[in-house]
């Protein structure tokens, strides 16, 4: 029964660690999708949530499919970004997370660690897949990315291989508040400054950041994000120069 209950409890482990890599191979599908909703309210460019869901998802379901085909059979037809985050990115992601369900990990740090590694380098080579020299023999741009992330992916693949080999910690307990608060106030930053100026938008960014503990004292954390606040308005348009608009655009019309 002893042995029935740890196989049971590795399976749940596995498969949750096969889910977390899911997600991890669509991250920055849904990354852009979240981010297109500002474009709903005129915060930023680029397509719209309707837009980037079709085009993910067709390109994940059937363009990705279709041209890896085409490329057994020869064929040299360029694909789009969004194929290409498929193919470069995504799909070895999923496939890591199918052959994790099978897998005995005896150091889940090590394990995780390594795949989260490769898919930095997987992510980096899809965003300079464009460059010259990604690709061949031909030097360019995009010959020290390509090399580089090549080098990351084997160095992630050695650290997942470790933790599947050797015995070693377990996962250690991750806070997520601090980092989620953290990247919520930087992505809010960039959608608002042009609707709502610099001034609200640093004050409202540095009190989403605070929200990330709860060791947060709201009246000296008001205090200093005024002063900031005080320090950006002065350092963007005056010290450096830059046209940033300092107030909201409904004030300033």
């Amino acid at each position: 029964m002893a042995d029935t209950m740890g196989h049971s409890a590795t399976a749940n482990r596995n498969t949750s660690v096969a889910i977390g890599f899911c997600l991890l191979a669509i991250a920055p599908q849904i990354f852009e999708l979240v981010w297109s909703i500002g474009t709903i309210f005129g915060w930023g460019a680029g397509r719209g949530p309707a837009t980037v869901l079709i085009s993910h998802a067709t390109a994940l379901l059937a363009s990705a499919p279709a041209a890896l085909i085409g490329a057994i059979g020869g064929d040299t037809k360029k694909a789009s970004s969004d194929v290409l985050l498929a193919l470069i990115y995504s799909y070895p992601i999923f496939v890591v997370a199918i052959l994790t369900l099978f897998m005995t990990i005896k150091s889940a740090q090590d394990y995780i660690g390594g795949i989260v590694l490769m898919a930095l380098a997987l992510f980096a080579l899809w965003a300079s897949s464009d460059l010259q020299g990604m690709r061949g023999f031909s030097f360019g741009a995009g010959t020290a990315p390509r090399m580089f992330g090549g080098l990351l992916v084997a160095l992630g693949a050695g650290i997942a291989l470790t933790g599947l080999l050797t015995d070693g910690p377990a996962m250690a307990h991750y806070a997520w508040r601090g980092p989620l608060f953290v990247m919520v106030s930087i992505v809010f930053f960039a959608l608002a400054i042009r609707p709502l100026g610099v001034v609200v938008t640093a004050f409202a960014s540095f009190l989403i950041a605070a929200m990330g503990t709860h060791e947060t004292r709201w009246v000296e954390a008001i205090i200093v994000g005024a002063c900031l606040t005080l320090g950006c308005a002065l350092l963007f348009p005056y010290v450096l120069g830059l046209p940033m608009p300092m107030f909201p655009r409904f004030l300033a019309q």
